[in-house]
Order: C-alpha cells, then sequence, then structure tokens
C-alpha cells in the first residue's frame, strides 16, 4: 500500500525525471512475489480490468468497464419514475419465476411501470379468455397496484398478421377485447377499483419487436399493465366536478360491467386511448 501511495504522490509532482524513477521502482516490486497481493488490493480498488470477472471486474461496475449485464436492463431514474421504484422492486421479486419463463417482462419507462403480459402465456391463440393459471401471477400485480393510488392503463397488442374471425373482425377488436378482459379480471376478481383501469386497444401499431420473425411476432402479442406516474396523470380525462363516476345502470352503448366505451370500428384506433 506503500508503493501505491508513492505513486499518487509522484504523479502530482512536475519533476518528470524523479516520476520516472519511483514508477519504475514500483513496477519492478510488483514484479516479485510480495508484488500479488499488491496487485489484487489495487485491482479490487480500481474495479479490476474488462477481463476480470471478478467482485472488482471494471466489465461490469469499474471506472473502465464497457460491459453491462444485458439480464438487468438499466432504467433512467428521473423524478417522474423514481415513484414508483419500490413497486418495480417489490414486483421484481414476486414475479421472478414468470420473468424467468418468459411469461412476463417488467419495465420502468417514463410514462410509468408496465408488466407486460405475454400472450402465449395468459391468452389462446386468437382468443380473449384469460388462462386461469394465470390468475396467481395477476393477483401479484393487482396486490402491487392495491398499495398505490395511481390510475392503471390496460393495453392490448397484437401482431401484424390480420385476424378475421366470427368473434373478431380485426386486430383493433382482439388487443382491446383483451385489455378488456384484463380490466375485468382486476376488478371482479381482485377488487381493483374500476374508477382507476382504462382500455387501450392498438392492434400491431406499438411493436415492441420486429414482425418479420415468429419470436418478434410473439414480443409484440401482449397486454401491459402500466402503472401511470404522477407526471403522465396530467395528461388523463377526470370527472367533471361534483360528478359520480358509477352510475346504477350502463351508459348508452357501455358496459354495465366495466364503463368501457364501445370498441372502434375496424381501421380505427379502438384505443378509447383513455
Amino acid at each position: 500500500m506503500f508503493a501505491f501511495f508513492v505513486v499518487m504522490f509522484a504523479s502530482a509532482q512536475a519533476d518528470k525525471g524523479r516520476t520516472k524513477q519511483i514508477s519504475e521502482s514500483v513496477t519492478r516490486a510488483l514484479e516479485d512475489g510480495a508484488g500479488a497481493k499488491m496487485r489484487a488490493v489495487v485491482t479490487q480498488i480500481l474495479g479490476g480490468s474488462v477481463e476480470d470477472t471478478g467482485k472488482g471486474s471494471a466489465a461490469m461496475k469499474g471506472p473502465g468497464g464497457s460491459r453491462l449485464d444485458s439480464q438487468k436492463p438499466v432504467a433512467d431514474v428521473t423524478p417522474q419514475t423514481a415513484e414508483l421504484l419500490p413497486s418495480l422492486e417489490y414486483l421484481n421479486a414476486q414475479l421472478k419465476h414468470e420473468v424467468e419463463a418468459g411469461q412476463m417482462q417488467i419495465s420502468l419507462q417514463t410514462r410509468g411501470l408496465v408488466v407486460s403480459l405475454r400472450q402465449t402465456a395468459f391468452f389462446p391463440s386468437g382468443e380473449d379468455a384469460i388462462a386461469p393459471a394465470t390468475y396467481p401471477s395477476l393477483e401479484k400485480v393487482a396486490n402491487a397496484i392495491g398499495k398505490l393510488p395511481n390510475p392503471v392503463r390496460l393495453e392490448g397488442h397484437t401482431d401484424s398478421i390480420p385476424i378475421h374471425t366470427a368473434k373478431f373482425r380485426s386486430n383493433w377488436e382482439l388487443s382491446a377485447a383483451r385489455a378488456i378482459a384484463v380490466l375485468e379480471l382486476l376488478n371482479t376478481r381482485f377488487q381493483v377499483s374500476r374508477e382507476r383501469l382504462a382500455i387501450g386497444g392498438y392492434a400491431e401499431t406499438a411493436p415492441v419487436a420486429s414482425n418479420e420473425s415468429e419470436e418478434g411476432r410473439a414480443r409484440n402479442r401482449r397486454v401491459d399493465i402500466v402503472i401511470l406516474n404522477h407526471q403522465h396523470l396530467l395528461n388523463e380525462p377526470e370527472p367533471a366536478s361534483g360528478l359520480k363516476t358509477g352510475s346504477p345502470g350502463p351508459a348508452p352503448g357501455g358496459s354495465p360491467k366495466t364503463g368501457v366505451q364501445p370498441q372502434a370500428a375496424p381501421g380505427q384506433d379502438s384505443h378509447a386511448r383513455m
């Protein structure tokens, strides 16, 4: 350690000749048998080298590293997203198995905390009925929502392959129907207040991967549960002052169970983008 501090002292001096002499002396000391321990200490302090993979590896967290851990995407923490950090940590712990199995993905974005439900795990192909086996996973999400006052938006997405069945005339209808299915489950089974919930159907217009491959299309078929942060609350509609949000019966054309508006006609944005 003495040699290390000698180098630090010498580097601050203007006498370059003296610095060179001291540096050469320390280099010789590091090359003998006793220098191995010193190198290990210095490596740990400075974070190691890019080639090292141990405790002080600069490849992961040292000043000289350039490689990021691809398994843990880094989110930009801002005042708008910081409020949801505890919920992010809670869900990462509670849904660890589902995330590792590729059934769900959790991310902190500028608009809020996003929990993506992969279609292959939660919905049969071309259908909007949620697989009962996934209820325990959704209950964990509902528990996190219940601890927060933030509103929640359910956003349905599809791949780019058109659908036209007796039940769904387009991807717009399918994406909206899946978002409604999640809304109804959160409200009726897990008692999340419907006044906090809204839906959106985006069809294939907001992909997260290329639709050129099956893997990419599978990632695009999803429902995003978005816990909005307070910054984005400013853009959300509110009921007029003095009016109640509930009603004894369904509004004309509305749903008596969820209060959502009718779906848009094919070719239009069915995101009653609420």
